[in-house]
Formats: structure tokens, C-alpha cells, sequence
């Protein structure tokens, strides 16, 4: 089946020509009051991304995601293999918190907060502007041979980006290691940590390559989310949208003529300028309606808006808008998979903030060392060996370490010269122990003890083991 002419956009995306090349896009730099609000939150966000991993609350690296070691740092919350559940909930409730604002609000994210969408559009795009200069420049430089000018921008182009990218590159390390590793790394040299530099190289390509030439296409292709959109989205979400009713008109678009009055000769508010695609950082025409292409910056509506402004026309032909909104004039309602959304989120938000509550600062485990059941020693004593492992999730080091049992009569012998255990802060002490009970106070073959570990005489953590004995026969 033939695809209508005015549908062709539809088997195709914006990058891709005729021939199945890649189409260079080459968008107008933008301007306008979405711009300049997005330029706010964007350099907040870039401030907030490069110095999250210098600062420190107690002791803890701000944000840190070390996954070679499984240690990861969230708001100054020390999180270790054992909180992996609290981590879990938290990417969780970070998916539903962002499918409930594209439920509502379209791909507001990905124009708005997306790292992606940040740095190609507020760095790197800048960048290219200032150095290349706007559309027509780029056009015409991307055309022209090359003599000394073209050399120069490009190469030096190239230079800026790369340099960037290895800044990002070493910026992710420091979330990935740690700043004070990252730090000592630079100071003592890349020769004694080739380890290290050789992936920081790789990652550096990779963003050069993302950033210099795949660019939008990571959004269009790549990118799940895109995709994603197409099944969350519906008739009254709020997206970037064009207002075709008062657009088109009863006769379609027209090119603007001074002192011509539209409305009489049956035509909408849009001449036709295409200035909306021109700024379109992924090359589509907005008035086609919602495309997967779309991330929602809002070039689209500032442009339009000067457009209006210039020719004397009311505002908001390409604005924020639900397509109830723009067939029937509906406001915005909470609609029930929103509240349904909403009601899971507030459930999830509500057992992760009862379980940091209840989460403790050291994590003792205490288990029967495998194959050993028990051992019979005089008067009636029972003994089982176990091991122990306590970690210290602080930036303080717990010193003076015991344990003993709670509500019986018995026990504990330390396998170890040393007269006290000391954790270091955010370390591991491990060792065995013996626990002897007599025989009449565990009542079976079997008895649960809870044993208790102090910090000198204060109690920071409780945990619970199983004590084995012999079957008895009546």
C-alpha cells in the first residue's frame, strides 16, 4: 500500500535521505524564553554533574557509583552489597517517577534534564555555533573545499571536543572510583595506573564519537525511551505540540503577505516559514504531529512564537498542549493511570524511607562454619564454631567490637590474639568464633540464639544464628 504524500515522514526519519545516507542536520540556533529557561536548569545540572563526586557528607563521596567493588554512595548514604535491595527500590521508583512525568508531560525529560540532550545541545552544539557559526554558515562550510578556513575550524573544532570529552570521561571515573582515587591517580602519573588510563582513553572515543558524529541519532535509534514513548503517551498528555486547527485553516497554510487578511481567505496562522524545522535540533516538522524524533526542547515553540510576534499574530500556534486541548479546549486532568502511577510511587517512596530507617550502621552476619555440626566437652558443654563478618557502612571507625548472647547463659571465645575487634571506617572485620553452651539450656538438637554486638557498651547491632546440639531421646 502507497503511503500518502503527506504521510511519507512516517517511513522514514529526519536523518536518513532517499538514499538511505546519513543526513547531516545542521539546526538554526535557537533563541527564546523556553531557551533561556532551559539554559538555567541545564548549567544547574552541569554544575550539579561535575561537582557531585568533590562533595562530602561525614566522610561519604556525595554521589559514587563503584561497581567493581559494589559500593555505591547516594546523597552521602553509604550503600554496600547488602543495601543492594534499597538500591534496587531506588532505580525502580527513579523508572515509574519518569514514566509518570512522560504519561503527563511527554518526553519533558529527555529536553529538559537528559544528560544526552544537556550536553550536546549546552556544550557541544555552543561550541559548534561559535566556531562554525550558525545554519547557513555550517551548510556552507560543510559544502566548501578544503582550503585553510575549513582546516582551521575543523581541527580546532575537533581539538575542543576532544578535550571535553576526556573531562566527561574523567568526571564518570571519579562517580565510578571515587574522587580522592581519581586524584591520586592524576597526581602520581598515568604510567603507574595504565589500568586505568587505557578504558578512560576508550571512554573518552566513546563520547567524542557521540558527541562530534552520532548526536541526535543516539535519541532516534539507540535510545530506549524514544521507544518507550510511543506506548506511555496518549490523547492528553501534555507534549510540544502544533495547534493545526488554528493553524491550517479551512485552505492550509499559506506564505505570509502584509496587509492580507487570512482569516477572509480561509487560511490559518502558519505562513509556512519553516523556521520550526530549521531549529528542529532532529530535523522534523512538528506540524506533522507527535514523532518518535521529538525530545520536547521547545526550539520549535520559541521560533514560532518570534515568528507570530514579527507578523502581529497571537502566540502559542506551537505550544504545551494535549491534543484534547487543542480538538476540544480540555484542561488538564490527572487521568486514572496517572493516579495509579502516582499511588505506586508514594507505596514505593513510603518502604524505601521506612527501610533507611531501619537500616543500621553496621551489618553483622554470623554463620555455622560449613561442615562442622558440634563439638561435646566436659560438663555437659556443648561448643559450635562460626564465623562472622561486620561492616562498617560510616566514615568513622567502630572500635572496641564484642559480642555476647542475649537471654542465655553462656560463652563466647574469639578465635584471635587480639584483645578487641576495630572496624575501619567503611571496612570489613572477619574472623571465627566459638559459642558453648550447656547441653540442658538448648533444649533439643536445635536452639536460635540472638546475639548482640556492642561497641564498647553500646549495642549497634543485633543478629540471630542457629546453635546445634545432640538429639535427645526419651
Amino acid at each position: 500500500m502507497e503511503t500518502p504524500p503527506n504521510e511519507v515522514f512516517r517511513d522514514s526519519i529526519a536523518t536518513i535521505d532517499e538514499e538511505g545516507k546519513r543526513s547531516w542536520i545542521f539546526p538554526k540556533k535557537p533563541s527564546g524564553r523556553f531557551y533561556e529557561k532551559r539554559k538555567i536548569v541545564s548549567y544547574f545540572l552541569l554544575a550539579f554533574l561535575f561537582a557531585s563526586p568533590f562533595i562530602k557528607i561525614n566522610g561519604n563521596q556525595f554521589l559514587m557509583f563503584n561497581v567493581l567493588e559494589r559500593r555505591f554512595n547516594i546523597f552521602g548514604f553509604p550503600f554496600w552489597p547488602q543495601d543492594f535491595h534499597l538500591f534496587v527500590i531506588s532505580m525502580i521508583i527513579g523508572v515509574i517517577f519518569i514514566t509518570l512525568f512522560t504519561v503527563g508531560f511527554g518526553r519533558i525529560f529527555c529536553g529538559w534534564i537528559c544528560p544526552q540532550t544537556i550536553f550536546m545541545e549546552m556544550v557541544f552544539r555552543r561550541i559548534e555555533f561559535w566556531i562554525d557559526g550558525d545554519r547557513k554558515k555550517q551548510m556552507r562550510l560543510q559544502k566548501q573545499k578544503w582550503d585553510a578556513e575549513k582546516i582551521r575550524k575543523r581541527l580546532f573544532k575537533w581539538f575542543v571536543f576532544l578535550v571535553i570529552s576526556f573531562l566527561i570521561s574523567n568526571i564518570f571515573l571519579a562517580y565510578l572510583i571515587g574522587s580522592d582515587k581519581l586524584i591520586r591517580y592524576i597526581t602520581e602519573g598515568p604510567k603507574e595506573h595504565m589500568g586505568t588510563l587505557v578504558p578512560l582513553l576508550i571512554f573518552t572515543g566513546v563520547f567524542y564519537f557521540v558527541f562530534a558524529w552520532f548526536r541526535e541519532q543516539v535519541c532516534i535509534i539507540a535510545c530506549p525511551y524514544g521507544r518507550l514513548q510511543g506506548v506511555l503517551l496518549d490523547t492528553k498528555s501534555i507534549i510540544v505540540a502544533y495547534d493545526h486547527k488554528r493553524g491550517e485553516g479551512p485552505n492550509g497554510r499559506k506564505k505570509f503577505r502584509k496587509n492580507e487578511d487570512r482569516q477572509e481567505l480561509g487560511h490559518g496562522d502558519c505562513i509556512d516559514c519553516l523556521q520550526c524545522v530549521h531549529v528542529c535540533p532532529t530535523g522534523i516538522d512538528i506540524r506533522n504531529g507527535t514523532q518518535l524524533e521529538c525530545v520536547n526542547c521547545t526550539a520549535c515553540i520559541d521560533e514560532c512564537d518570534t515568528v507570530m510576534e514579527k507578523i502581529k499574530l497571537p502566540k502559542g500556534l506551537i505550544r504545551y498542549a494535549s491534543e484534547e486541548n487543542i480538538e476540544k479546549k480540555a484542561p488538564f486532568k490527572l487521568t486514572a493511570r496517572m493516579k495509579g502511577y502516582i499511588a505506586v510511587l508514594v507505596i514505593l517512596i513510603g518502604v524505601l524511607l521506612g527501610m533507611l530507617a531501619l537500616r543500621n550502621d553496621v551489618e553483622a552476619r554470623v554463620l555455622r562454619l560449613p561442615g562442622q555440626l558440634y563439638e561435646h566437652k566436659e560438663n555437659n558443654i556443648i561448643s559450635n564454631v562460626f564465623t562472622y563478618k561486620l561492616v562498617n557502612k560510616t566514615s568513622e571507625t567502630i572500635e572496641d567490637v564484642s559480642f555476647r548472647l542475649r537471654g542465655i547463659e553462656g560463652e563466647i571465645k574469639m578465635v584471635s590474639t587480639l584483645e578487641s575487634i576495630t572496624i575501619e571506617e567503611q571496612g570489613l572485620a572477619e574472623g571465627t568464633m566459638f559459642i558453648e553452651l550447656k547441653q540442658s539450656d538448648i533444649g533439643g538438637d536445635k536452639r536460635k540464639l540472638r546475639i548482640d554486638v556492642y561497641s564498647g557498651e553500646k549495642l549497634i547491632e543485633t543478629t540471630t544464628v542457629s546453635f546445634l546440639g545432640p538429639r535427645s531421646f526419651n
